[in-house]
């Protein structure tokens, strides 16, 4: 059946013998193709992509078929989806690098909180508050902190972790936050 497929006078570009091709597999491209196609209207087009493929070039692709590889049906599904793969991609836009993306494109207006939270005094140590507002509101960085207080770095780290968590267990179960 494979050899039959692929006969001598398919692969000589003989009419009747394209449309039997046709009329043979085309429903199994149609398959192959939709299992890949993100919109149904590109099922059509897709599949036309892969018999110009198939025909291209007096019918290169279709004679490197070796039935001892694979049966036609296999290969005819993997050449469908390779192919809408490929017409899919190329359809896609460019991408920029993100260099030559002007910058105000790439600008996040800043967003300042409404109100400004009320902590319980209790909640973190002075350390702890220091370290938070060294952190977010003059924006220094961790060792910049661990110089200014005189202790580790990891200190500072591990400060600021721990009110994290007392913070986060705190609002947690806030119900006026937003």
């Amino acid at each position: 059946m494979a050899q039959e497929a692929l006969s001598d006078a398919l692969l000589n570009g003989e009419g009747a013998a394209w449309k039997g091709f046709v009329r043979r597999h085309g429903g199994l491209i149609v398959a192959a193709v939709r299992g890949i196609a993100p919109v149904p209207g590109d099922i059509e087009d897709l599949t036309q992509e892969v018999f110009v493929r198939l025909c291209k070039d007096d019918f290169r692709l279709l004679r490197t078929y070796d039935p001892a590889r694979a049966a036609l049906s296999t290969w005819l599904t993997i050449v469908a989806r390779s192919t809408a793969r490929d017409a899919l991609r190329r359809r896609r836009p460019e991408s920029v690098p993100i260099d030559a993306v002007p910058e105000a494109q790439l600008a996040v207006p800043p967003v300042e909180p409404v109100q400004k939270l009320k902590l319980p005094e209790a909640l973190l140590s002075p350390r702890q508050r220091e370290i938070l507002a060294m952190l977010y509101d003059r924006e220094m960085d961790v060792a910049d902190i661990a110089r200014a207080l005189g202790i580790d770095p990891q200190t500072v780290r591990s400060a600021h972790h721990k009110a994290m968590v007392k913070l986060r267990a705190h609002f947690k179960d806030d119900p006026d936050r937003p």
